[in-house]
């Protein structure tokens, strides 16, 4: 069987889960290096103009995963792909998995981007 990729389906009206490397370098919280963020652009560009609800998620950093830590947040990194796609990414709540989390994506339109708090902040997933 071969590998699907984004580019083989059609996403119109669908929520999309993307798993991206946004584990870019931050100096005093400004991005330093935004090539990562930039080689996801292709898949990231095929979902929102075909009108998919793209929900991404990374890590970021070696947070202790024991909830939020304010030096680990995405929020440069979800401005910087907002600057780059020329349009909104909604940053996710600190806590990652969750009814807030929950009822964001369901409030999703078509087209809308929304960027998981980084994944590290869960216990267990500090690897």
């Amino acid at each position: 069987m071969a590998t699907r990729t984004v580019a083989d389906i059609d996403v119109s009206g669908r929520k999309v889960l993307m798993r991206v490397d946004f584990n870019v370098p931050l100096k005093n919280g400004v991005n330093t290096d935004d090539n990562r963020i930039v080689q996801a652009l292709p898949s990231i560009r095929k979902v929102i103009d075909q009108g998919g609800r793209l929900v991404l998620m990374s890590h970021f950093g070696r947070p202790k995963g024991v909830g939020f830590e304010a030096a680990y947040s995405l929020q440069p990194i979800a401005e910087r792909l907002s600057q780059l796609i020329e349009k909104p990414v909604v940053l996710g709540p600190a806590e990652v998995v969750g009814a807030e989390t929950e009822k964001l994506v369901a409030g999703m339109k078509d087209g809308d981007v929304v960027l998981l708090e980084n994944v590290r902040f869960i216990a267990g997933e500090t690897m």
